[in-house]
């Protein structure tokens, strides 16, 4: 599959994209561990099939610490020891607030109940804007089929 469209080669897009960048910046800068945040970047990317998206959060939660093991099993977390009760909580959100159209309610009051029992006002309203903007990342990059494998950790810094 090749790529549609570059993004960048349109100068509208190209001046959303940088104020997107801007945005995913401060959201770095809370006080959610940056490796939850790549573990709910990298779900909603898995579920959306997101190449790119993947391979942005793979990349970037290996640079922020995270092991291999920890990456290769967020696919199945559910099915895994390797996460904490707390992270357990953000990629239950993640899924929930990825597949909106798959329940009645989006996400669950023991969803809900069990992020803010782990994580404190900023970090909910990190994670709630996390997963609403990782959602809209993926699906640019999948209208437009942006591949994954060539993104290097940093590479959008100059973006900034």
């Amino acid at each position: 599959m090749e790529p549609r469209f570059n993004l960048f080669d349109s100068p509208t897009a190209a001046k959303a994209a940088k104020r997107f960048f801007s945005a995913a910046k401060v959201l770095e800068q809370s006080t959610l561990p940056k490796t939850v945040q790549e573990l709910v970047s990298l779900r909603a990317s898995q579920i959306n099939g997101c190449g790119w998206c993947v391979d942005v959060h793979t990349k970037e939660a290996a640079a922020a610490g995270e092991t291999a093991v920890r990456i290769n099993l967020v696919a199945a977390w559910r099915h895994s020891s390797v996460f904490t009760e707390a992270e357990r909580a953000a990629l239950a959100f993640a899924e929930e607030g990825t597949r909106l159209a798959d329940a009645d309610e989006g996400v669950s009051d023991e969803t809900w109940e069990s992020i803010r029992k782990h994580y404190d006002d900023d970090e909910v309203g990190t994670l709630v804007f996390l997963v609403a903007m990782i959602n809209a990342a993926t699906r640019m990059g999948v209208i437009v089929h942006q591949q994954g494998g060539t993104y290097e950790p940093g590479m959008f810094a100059a973006l900034d």
